[in-house]
């Protein structure tokens, strides 16, 4: 069965379990977590636990190589979220070995892998490069598609085009970050491109059939609870099929820790509870069709000056925010129609 009919069994199956839980007052994505999780979004559209697989391609940014910008992102550094069996030197077949030797003593379950091209912009290459290490990706065996992470300004025609062509026979994601909805806030993290090239680009991957993932911060300076909460809405409008979202945490040597000392005032950053409480209320206003990877992000501490949250992992916390949807009787969507 190829991916595009697994994908349309399992649409079948969400609309049919949606229509019988709706009527029963439960959850329209046709489990029991009361979000719409990746987790259970890809077991059941592969039948059981498929592992990501982080791997390191050596590809750059625009915001980084002069084309767009020299210093990237005032709160980025690669290093801080790039998993430590990732080498640029060595072979993406070696880094994907090495990746399932790392998550084989959690993961013992997985026997098909998502191979996740994570650090930087990874489709800022010439089609050929992206082509060859694509597909090396995809050869080895027990992977089932690909996650690649970039930017809306590094896609073009030929490169959707030949992922949409992929995408037929395999798991294709493209996840763009796009970190805020707010122009004035991307200006201020010198993020190099607007959320009205991002709106633009989504569409065009959606349309193209390709799967479209969005990754976005909460807490960027000069940003209020308020403006955050209104991103729900705006988000829930994008024809995304996936959403990341990480609290800000700042990074150790980055522009933004600069501007942190210098201004404190003018960054939310989320104590602990207070997170939980607007992450619940946020994702009550996202539309229940859009699958949910994170919550939160995690930082190795050596990168960090402040344990806002002290050491908690992103799995208890999300123990935490499972609970208290729990407790309150709450799910995603709970408020779109009130939004």
């Amino acid at each position: 069965m190829n991916i595009d009919q697994r994908r349309l069994n399992f649409e079948v199956y969400l609309n049919q379990v949606g229509q019988q839980i709706v009527s029963n007052n439960k959850f329209p994505w046709g489990h029991s977590r009361r979000f719409n999780s990746y987790s259970e979004y890809i077991k059941e559209l592969f039948g059981g636990r498929v592992q990501k697989v982080a791997v390191d391609a050596g590809f750059t940014c625009p915001n980084r190589d002069g084309s767009v910008g020299t210093g990237g992102c005032t709160y980025c550094d690669n290093e801080a979220f790039n998993p430590s069996y990732c080498n640029p030197n060595e072979s993406i077949t070696e880094q994907i070995k090495k990746g399932i030797e790392f998550h084989a003593k959690r993961y013992r379950r997985a026997k098909e892998f998502l191979v996740y091209f994570q650090p930087f912009s990874n489709t800022y290459a010439p089609l050929p490069v992206l082509k060859e290490k694509y597909q090396e990706a995809l050869s080895f065996p027990g992977v089932v598609g690909l996650v690649i992470g970039t930017r809306p300004d590094c896609v073009d025609d030929a490169i959707l085009d030949w992922l949409a062509g992929l995408a037929k026979n395999h798991y294709i994601q493209i996840e763009y970050g796009i970190e805020s909805v707010n122009e004035d806030t991307l200006k201020r993290i010198i993020r190099g491109h607007t959320f009205e090239l991002s709106k633009q680009i989504i569409e065009k991957t959606h349309a193209m059939g390709i799967r479209t993932g969005a990754h976005f911060i909460l807490g960027l300076p000069g940003e209020t609870p308020e403006m955050m909460m209104g991103m729900a809405e705006i988000i829930s409008q994008l024809p995304i099929d996936t959403v990341k979202f990480h609290q800000l945490q700042i990074i150790k040597g980055t522009q933004l820790e600069k501007e942190y000392i210098a201004n404190p005032s003018s960054f939310h950053l989320f104590g602990l509870e207070e997170y939980i409480d607007f992450i619940i209320a946020f994702t009550e206003r996202l539309r229940p069709s859009l699958v949910i990877e994170r919550f939160t992000g995690e930082v190795p501490p050596r990168f960090l000056d402040q344990y806002h949250w002290g050491l908690l992992r992103n799995d208890e916390i999300l123990r935490m925010i499972d609970a208290r949807l729990e407790e309150r009787d709450s799910w995603q969507g709970k408020y779109l129609a009130i939004c």
